[in-house]
């Protein structure tokens, strides 16, 4: 949100005041432990009288990890906050205050924040004795807005209404100084430029699409190449200007009397991760059938159990290997979404047709959102028990879009969720085995919640509590380690109930780079594991499209065939489909023991499977503004291939990397320009890598260690140690001589 009219001016409408010097420093109590208050007047204050008639911001720095500072900016303590994330690991004792003279100094291990007494306001942030950013002169603001005030508000209420409002006529900012070739990355899942820098970013969840500002996975935490993040701890609206109204800095604003952020140490974009993702919590290991290929009915499609099962046993005779079948929104009767019914007129034996499902091998996944439509028979019993979200008048919170006189399932009253619950508990009796949580983005504000929820805090954070719900369920049923969602939207935290996919694209190359671009700043923003429909959701793609996609898909962690009116069964393309489909299924089973490692190693870390060029490589320069190609956990540089002509630009770092699918071998350091037919891509092997290879192509669970290849590539030298995981838990490790190449 823009409050200036350039360097020296407000807005009209606008009033605010600064934080102008630190007047006032002293140790504190606070629920991370010591801490460090700080009274900022909004003038200097030169004689007594200045002190009488004027306002202050309140500024308390704490620690509640090693590494990370809380910063708690206010102008009144008691005044409107929308509260904050479920941080699980927030402690407390992490930090040393000192206060003397020269200042205040809160140290919390690799990070400082220092207090410079007097004016202008300074506080500053070191990461190993280095300062990477700080709160300078005209930083920490309190608004004002007149009802007529010009500000880009940019605060959606429900994407599909098109409605904005501002909910609030007060504001604090915060200003974090942007250095010289600093590079900001994250705030969630944004199919924009990767690089944040020059954007305005609105942390809103809204169902958009791909091709939109707008996101289903909104993060308030963005990450600097200097080597630090920052968290806003707010789970309602934030408005970032990164570089884009102040230009030397990053400016989060949000409405109220409160704002509170977190300052996370690196040094490296790794160690950011691995400090959020302890902070806020981090994914369990996701199950190794969760790999394997994953075939949709689509969406609006016509289908039955005679056209699922062609599907599945006609992918069975080419060798395209399925792990999971999915279900979307028809398998329950159309106006009823969502009664947990299977629909008796194409499918009159659910049960029987899942054991039949199971017996081929496969698990089984279903649709579901939050909502309960008006002609569901769980209509009326969910509203008579209060179980639905209301208006502030007491009535049913409905509308038409979606499904006719829909209403939202209130996941703030217990007993709401448990009876959620007891649904999907049916649903997995039956045999189902996970669960799209599909929506969970358009969530009103003029509503009152069961437990007297902030209506702005709930727009975003509901989607953690829906997911959540089921989640948990899933666990209960198939253990920690065994239950997986194929959810859209999130919001920060929302890592620690994986798997989350890309919401909806067109079937164009441009939406396929977007795609990518999201899954990376997704990435940035603490999410190790994520996927995307292959071939785009909306439109049919042509053959060339969907191939290219295929090869981009089954190198992820997840991998899923799907679209909106059309089906996705490679044969429906070319023959030639089919032939990309096996080739590239085929070898991410080959994969498998490499990429089940390092799903255990994100589990353990935090950080992504999927990782952007800057993650793996930052200190490399030529790597910051990348944003169409990737490595797959440490080892594998995967640039997918975004054009009809087959033709690929992207860049190697230094070293001798050698392509996985051909055998060559390529000097780094530099840009290339390779073309590739159908069944290929820019797939390399960084340098001195031991690669674990899988001896089964048909499934991604299998015993790694039975028939397992250590495929040593050039590049390294002395002697290295390989783990090696299966599924059941065996953990061998291999001593490898790195000289002794064997492609």
């Amino acid at each position: 949100m823009k409050f200036t009219d350039g360097f020296w001016q407000l807005r009209p409408g606008v009033t605010a005041l600064y934080a102008q010097e630190a007047h006032d420093i002293a140790e504190t109590s606070t629920p991370d432990g010591a801490g460090i208050v700080i009274t900022a007047p909004t003038m200097v204050i030169s004689k007594r009288g200045d002190t009488l008639n004027r306002p202050v911001i309140t500024t308390t720095l704490s620690s509640p990890a090693e590494g990370v500072i809380r910063v708690r900016v206010a102008h009144h303590e008691g005044g409107r906050w929308h509260g904050g994330f479920s941080l699980p690991g927030a402690g407390s004792g992490s930090a040393r205050t000192t206060v003397s003279d020269a200042g205040g100094e809160l140290d919390s291990g690799a990070l400082v924040a220092r207090i410079t007494p007097g004016a202008p306001w300074n506080l500053s942030f070191e990461v190993d004795g280095r300062r990477v950013t700080g709160s300078g002169h005209r930083a920490q603001g309190y608004v004002r807005l007149a009802a007529d005030a010009q500000v880009d508000a940019g605060i959606i209420d429900n994407a599909r209404q098109g409605g904005s409002s501002l909910s609030s006529k007060t504001f604090v900012h915060e200003q974090l100084d942007l250095g010289v070739g600093e590079l900001v990355y994250g705030l969630g899942e944004r199919f924009g430029p990767l690089v944040k820098n020059g954007q305005s970013v609105d942390i809103w969840n809204a169902d958009g699409g791909t091709s939109s500002e707008q996101a289903y996975k909104s993060i308030p935490f963005h990450l600097s190449n200097r080597g630090y993040g920052v968290l806003v701890n707010d789970s309602g609206h934030v408005s970032y200007e990164i570089g884009s109204e102040a230009v030397e800095r990053v400016q989060f604003s949000v409405s109220g009397e409160v704002l509170e952020y977190f300052v996370i140490a690196g040094p490296t974009p790794k160690d950011v991760l691995r400090r959020y993702t302890a902070l806020t919590g981090r994914p369990p290991v996701v199950p190794a059938w969760s790999y394997g290929l994953w075939l949709s009915t689509s969406f609006t499609t016509d289908y039955d159990e005679q056209t699922v099962s062609s599907f599945i046993d006609e992918m069975a005779a080419r060798e395209l290997p399925v792990s999971v079948f999915h279900f979307d929104c028809f398998w329950m009767r159309e106006f009823n979404w969502c009664d947990f019914e299977w629909d008796p007129r194409v499918f009159p034996d659910p049960e029987g047709m899942l054991t039949r499902l199971h017996e081929k091998d496969l698990r089984v996944c279903v649709w579901i959102n939050p909502y309960i439509a008006q002609r569901s028979p769980l209509f009326r019993e969910a509203a008579d028990q209060g179980f639905l979200v209301k208006r502030v008048d007491g009535s049913v919170w409905q509308w038409d879009l979606w499904q006719a006189g829909m209403a939202l399932v209130d996941f703030t009253n217990p007993d709401a969720t448990a009876w959620y619950q007891g649904h999907l508990r049916r649903l997995i009796d039956q045999g189902v085995d996970c669960f799209k949580t599909d929506f969970g983005e358009r969530i009103p504000t003029e509503v009152a919640w069961s437990d007297g929820s902030d209506p702005a805090r709930m727009h975003n954070l509901y989607t953690d509590l829906y997911n959540r719900a089921v989640h948990d369920v899933l666990t209960e049923a198939r253990g920690a380690d065994d239950a997986v969602l194929f959810a859209r939207s999130a919001t920060a935290g929302g890592q620690s109930m994986p798997v989350h996919w890309g919401g909806d694209s067109t079937s164009s190359y441009a939406s396929m780079a977007e795609t990518l671009r999201g899954g990376l700043s997704l990435a940035f923003s603490g999410f190790a594991f994520w996927s995307h429909d292959i071939g785009g959701f909306e439109g049919m793609p042509d053959a060339g499209v969907f191939k290219r996609w295929t090869a981009f898909g089954l190198l992820g962690s997840h991998s899923r065939f799907h679209g909106s009116s059309s089906y996705r069964v490679p044969w429906m393309f070319d023959e030639e489909a089919v032939d990309v489909t096996r080739r590239f299924t085929h070898l991410k089973m080959r994969l498998m023991p490499y990429l089940y490692q390092q799903g255990l190693a994100a589990a353990a870390t935090g950080v992504p499977l999927m990782r952007p060029m800057q993650l793996e490589f930052p200190d490399d320069p030529a790597v910051g503004h990348l944003d169409r190609q990737y490595m797959l956990g440490e080892s594998l540089l995967v640039a997918p291939v975004f054009s009809a002509d087959g033709s690929v630009d992207f860049y190697l770092p230094a070293g001798e990397w050698t392509s996985l699918l051909t055998g060559e071998t390529v000097t780094g350091g530099g840009w290339r320009r390779e073309s590739h037919d159908f069944s290929s891509l820019p797939l390399y092997v960084r340098p001195g890598t031991a690669l674990p290879w899988g001896a089964r192509t048909d499934r991604p669970d299998y015993d790694y260690h039975d028939g397992l290849q250590l495929r040593v590539f050039p590049g390294g030298a002395g002697r290295s140690t390989v783990t090696v995981t299966s599924p059941d838990g065996l953990e061998r490790s291999y001593d490898v001589d790195l000289s002794a190449v064997t492609l």
